[in-house]
């Protein structure tokens, strides 16, 4: 479904654009099936979020700071430092809890990358980008509304749900699985947008685009790969992946169009489609070895 949303995508960018404003519709019901299925008492910070968190806030500013004292242009610099700092795809369970992830753990981390960006990134917006003159607090507030808005909403309905209504909650849990769908979709119209937006912002500025493609797939093994050898030392090697390297890249594009050079946000463009590929693969290989067991049971 992941290839095929990609293809899609690319062929009816335009089309798919005009019905990008349903993606946070779609993604509050994801975000609501999810957190019905999950134990919100066992939502705890651990020092796997610890070091995911110090992962993203210096690997991004460090990055942002070397590319720069290297000669790279404010573009590509500020596209890195949007590709690590950006917080974590709202529905990074779906793909994660298919692999094989802890729902807990993934759900506790998106909660505190939310809320860690919304603080973080205004302090680097102060003194990087097109709006360094803001305030601090009105540059919090308004991340933390976009933010706020999709992810804290569900959260507190699952909750009330939790305490007052277990029978609805229970219902909505036995569901879950629709939320793989629900978020296929949400990703064509996404990719779609993504992809449109590529075609708009990058005539004329091919070099760059180049630069921002192969910088995005760097940045995308990089935060995958450590995040799963971080994730392997606390027992969540899947988790630790999915929690750093797929991100909110919708979340990411609109920051970097408010607060950065404009181009820069091709970068999560690029990113996103890199991130659904791998995503695509990783969940090609889970079915296949599925079958395979289910193949020897059967013989």
């Amino acid at each position: 479904m992941l290839p095929v949303a990609i293809v899609l995508g690319l062929l009816l960018h335009r089309w798919c654009a005009m019905f990008s404003f349903l993606v946070p519709y779609l993604i509050f019901t994801i975000l609501l099936l999810t957190f019905s299925a999950v134990d919100i008492k066992k939502l705890r910070m651990s020092w796997l979020d610890v070091w995911l968190m110090v992962f993203q806030t210096t690997v991004s500013l460090g990055s942002y700071v070397v590319l720069k004292l290297a000669g790279a242009g404010d573009v590509v610099a500020e596209g890195v430092l949007m590709g690590v700092i950006c917080p974590v795809a709202s529905s990074v369970a779906v793909i994660s809890c298919m692999l094989g992830a802890n729902r807990e753990t993934v759900t506790a981390y998106t909660i505190i990358s939310n809320l860690m960006v919304a603080v973080v990134a205004p302090i680097y917006f102060s003194f990087i980008g097109n709006q360094q003159d803001m305030p601090f607090l009105e540059s919090f507030w308004m991340i933390l509304k976009r933010v706020g808005t999709v992810l804290g909403i569900p959260f507190f309905i699952a909750l009330a749900m939790e305490v007052w209504c277990p029978k609805g909650s229970a219902l909505l849990s036995r569901h879950k699985g629709k939320s793989f769908y629900l978020w296929a979709i949400a990703l064509l119209f996404t990719l779609g947008q993504t992809i449109d937006f590529i075609y708009i912002h990058g005539e004329g500025k091919w070099g760059s685009i180049v630069w921002l493609g192969v910088s995005a797939l760097i940045c995308c093994v990089v935060q995958f790969s450590f995040g799963r050898w971080l994730g392997s030392r606390y027992g969540d090697k899947i988790g630790g992946g999915q929690l750093l390297g797929q991100k909110n890249s919708a979340m990411g594009i609109w920051m970097a169009n408010y607060y950065l050079e404009p181009l820069s946000s091709v970068f999560l463009a690029f990113y996103s489609v890199f991130q659904n590929l791998w995503n695509s693969w990783q969940m090609w290989r889970v079915d296949k070895k599925r079958d395979i067991r289910q193949g020897g049971k059967e013989y």
